[in-house]
């Protein structure tokens, strides 16, 4: 008796089934890889010393120390919780003054007439071009004339612009439907009111998508708050972490506790904006 040959729509199932098996395994292994950092943190987070510089490795402490967390918070060398607020305030107000001054020169650039609007919008991509270093050293000469060291004028006001953001705004205005401007001239709204009652409210997936970026990046500075933040009321997060290793002592255990308890504010916010970052990327194409 011949062998029964498998239809081409039953061949064809069998692959589409096989692929996504495959793509289901690929997805479990990079998750685990990528969760592998988070899970070091934890587990030497809340182990002692001798655990985390143990030869013989365990998945996680026998004996767990909670009391880390405590001893992290009445540590009076780092004053650790003085710069999660720092950096909470910084990287809060960072996002939101760099969202209002970039979403309202991507909108004049994109959508006020003015012939001059793209030599403008070209000089700004050309700042994104001068690397970091060449501007660190005038602007904290500026800053310090100023008399704005150890202060949060002096960690917020220089990085309020970016041209990166003034960017992705004017890209995304840019096919902004004319239609809804155009009903609200109607209604007498000129551009100041139409930005603000019109253009922001439609507009929020990339805002999110931006301020999202924007604010990990205030939190996760660390050269100029560390050059700035010279008085240690003025420390944020990021350089406290870098007090628990020095020349002196090195504090493994508290480093480790306190890099778990500063990424929680980054895993809140990516939480609660999740779905508007998406489409935020999706509409203001950023790769």
């Amino acid at each position: 008796m011949p062998p029964v040959r498998k239809a081409p729509l039953e061949q064809g199932d069998a692959l589409v089934r096989a692929g996504r098996a495959l793509r289901l395994v690929l997805l479990i292994a990079l998750a685990v890889l990528f969760l592998v950092p988070f899970y070091l943190l934890l587990r030497n987070g809340l182990a002692t010393e001798q655990d985390i510089t143990s030869p013989d490795w365990t998945f996680f402490p026998s004996d767990v120390q909670w009391g880390n967390l405590r001893e992290l918070f009445d540590d009076t060398s780092v004053p650790f919780t003085r710069s999660l607020l720092n950096s909470a305030l910084i990287a809060v107000a960072t996002t939101l003054g760099t969202l209002l001054l970039a979403s309202l020169a991507g909108y004049g650039l994109a959508r006020i007439p003015y012939r001059h609007a793209n030599k403008v919008f070209y000089a700004i991509l050309g700042t994104l071009m001068v690397p970091a270093a060449v501007t660190f050293v005038p602007t904290f000469v500026l800053v310090s004339s100023l008399g704005w060291v150890s202060t949060l004028r002096g960690l917020i006001v220089p990085t309020l612009f970016s041209a990166f953001a003034c960017f992705v705004f004017r890209q995304y205005f840019l096919g902004f439907p004319a239609e809804l401007e155009d009903a609200a001239r109607v209604d007498g709204l000129g551009h100041w009111r139409t930005y603000w009652l019109v253009v922001v409210p439609n507009a929020r997936p990339v805002f999110a998508a931006v301020g999202t970026i924007v604010f990990i990046g205030a939190w996760n500075a660390f050269l100029w708050p560390l050059v700035i933040g010279q008085d240690r009321d003025a420390w944020t997060v990021q350089v406290a972490l870098s007090s628990f290793t020095t020349s002196q002592v090195v504090r493994l255990h508290e480093l480790f506790i306190a890099a778990a308890v500063s990424i929680v504010p980054l895993l809140v916010v990516f939480l609660l904006f999740q779905r508007w970052i998406v489409a935020g990327v999706e509409r203001s194409g950023i790769d």
